[in-house]
This record gives structure tokens, C-alpha cells and sequence, in this order.
């Protein structure tokens, strides 16, 4: 199989037996390097995800014995599944639902706890580290805070740039993201914005905004700006986002059409609190017709 090639289609496109052709290649000793790279890389998607394929990215991105650049690939390929599992994740350790996930619990304890301690690995590579971070803030743990804070506040625009990566996953950064906003680097400004719409900062609306507006923003960041304002003010978004000027740039134009589609969605969920006094109400009334069964 020609996963190079293979590369080029969607996932969702992807012969059945892709699976144990990505994992063949990962552990083959005679396959080139760039063939491992693409395999690792084809590896994190959900799709092929399962046991021995996250076992084996990890055991690639623990070995000194591979090259740097694999090692940050296979650590990275990890993101995703972690973040799907930490989503099914309950209290108890276990998955809500176990079919939703491609991997055990006890994989997913061993990924988490294999990152944290790759992570505290000072005498790895920064590109590696860095890689581990980024993997594994998409399953929030106690220590991703401190890490953040640590890689913020360096003077290596690498490691800053991790950063606010990661503050997209981990709550609390809002001084930092704001920060970044008006930072000169692109791709910092782009990690910033999706930040900013993921946890909804208000304090970010009149920039989100002028980034919306005006068709001279890089397009990537407008793109990023036109899905973070549905998510600040839902309410608000579809007034700003009718008016878009995409200047027959489709992608721009199908963009804002979908905001404005999700956007319309918020805002007509119910609030949570609401959705609480009505359950109360209801348990009211249910004590009063059956007689206060529900009480022991």
C-alpha cells in the first residue's frame, strides 16, 4: 500500500486494512525515513486509531533510539485520540461509553502517564517536548497549568507559541490570550483567536470582530475569527456575519454561512440554570402526584 499517496485522501476514504499497513510501516527496520514519517503522521487520525497503534506511537516517541523528527510526529499523532477518550472519561476512570472510543482505559492511563514523564524529560529535545505538550494538553491534566505558565513566559518563541496551543485545552489564560492577540507573529495571533472563541472571552469581541470585517486580514486568521465570534456572542454574530464582505471568496462566504448556522443553534439553547428549574419543577410535581415516592 501507497500510504504517500494515500495521504492525499480523505480518511473516511481509506481502505479497511490502512490500519496494520500505518502500524507495518512504523515498526518496519526497512522502510525509508519519510515513509515512517507519513505513517506516523496518518496514524493519529481517528479512523485507524486502536490499542497497538497508540502503543506504538508512544513507544516511538519514548525511544532515544529514533530520530527527533519521528519522535515529535508520533507524539503529536497522539492528540487526538487523547482528547476523545478524555471526553468519555468519567469520574471513576471509566468510558461513558467504551465504543466511542478506539482505545482502552488502560491505554489511554498508559499514554497520559508515558507524556507526563516524557514531558518532565528535561534532556529530550525542545522539538520533542514541545510535540508531548501539545499532545497531551488535549487530555487536561494537573500539571499542563504550570507547564503553560513555564512555556509562556520563555523568551524561545517556540515554546510561546506552544503555549497558546495548548490554552485553547486549558482554562484560565485569559490574560495571555488576550496578550497574544496583538502579538505580530501569525500563527501565535491564529492559536490565539481559536483560544479566544473556545472559552468564549468577551474582552476579545471588538478585535474578533475587526478581524471579521475587514477583507485584508490573512485569510487563515479570518477564518479562525469568523468561528470564535459565533462562539463569544452567538446572539450577536449573524448581524455581523450577514454583512461579510468575502469579495467572492467562497470559502470565506461558506465560512460565515456555517457560523452563522451554529451560531443561531446557540443561541437558542436553553441555559443551564433554566434547564435546572425546570427539572426542579418537575421533581416537584412528581412528589406531589405519587405521593413523595421519590423520598426515602
Amino acid at each position: 500500500m501507497d500510504l504517500k499517496r494515500l495521504g492525499n485522501v480523505p480518511p473516511y476514504d481509506w481502505p479497511e486494512d490502512t490500519d496494520e499497513a500505518i502500524l507495518d510501516t512504523l515498526t518496519s527496520k526497512q522502510a525509508s525515513a519519510s515513509d515512517r514519517l507519513t505513517a506516523a503522521r496518518m496514524a493519529g487520525e481517528i479512523v485507524v486509531m486502536n490499542n497497538e497503534i497508540a502503543e506504538t506511537l508512544l513507544a516511538l516517541a519514548q525511544s532515544s533510539h529514533e530520530p527527533e523528527d519521528l519522535r515529535a510526529t508520533a507524539a503529536v499523532a497522539l492528540g487526538a485520540v487523547l482528547e476523545q477518550a478524555d471526553v468519555e472519561m468519567l469520574g471513576d476512570g471509566k468510558f461513558d461509553d467504551p465504543n466511542a472510543v478506539p482505545i482502552t482505559e488502560a491505554t489511554f492511563r498508559q499514554l497520559v502517564d508515558g507524556l507526563r514523564k516524557l514531558y518532565s524529560d528535561e534532556s529530550l529535545s525542545k522539538e520533542v517536548r514541545r510535540r508531548v505538550l501539545e499532545a497531551s494538553v488535549r487530555a487536561q491534566r494537573d500539571w499542563h497549568a504550570t507547564a503553560l505558565k513555564t512555556a509562556y513566559g520563555s523568551k524561545d518563541k517556540d515554546w510561546k507559541l506552544t503555549a497558546v496551543f495548548g490554552m485553547q485545552y486549558i482554562r484560565g489564560f485569559d490574560a495571555q490570550i488576550l496578550e497574544s492577540l496583538e502579538s505580530s507573529d501569525r500563527q501565535l495571533r491564529y492559536f490565539a483567536i481559536e483560544a479566544a472563541g473556545n472559552w468564549q472571552i468577551d474582552a476579545a469581541w471588538p478585535h474578533i470582530v475587526g478581524l471579521v470585517q475587514d477583507p485584508r486580514t490573512p485569510k487563515d486568521l479570518r477564518l479562525a475569527a469568523i468561528e470564535a465570534l459565533a462562539n463569544i456572542r452567538p446572539e450577536e454574530a449573524g448581524t455581523i456575519l450577514v454583512d461579510i464582505d468575502h469579495r467572492g471568496d467562497e470559502e470565506i462566504k461558506e465560512a460565515a454561512d456555517e457560523a452563522m448556522m451554529m451560531a443561531a443553534a446557540q443561541s437558542e439553547e436553553p441555559d443551564e440554570e433554566d434547564n435546572e428549574d425546570e427539572d426542579d419543577d418537575e421533581s416537584d410535581d412528581e412528589e406531589g402526584e405519587n405521593g413523595g415516592k421519590w423520598l426515602n
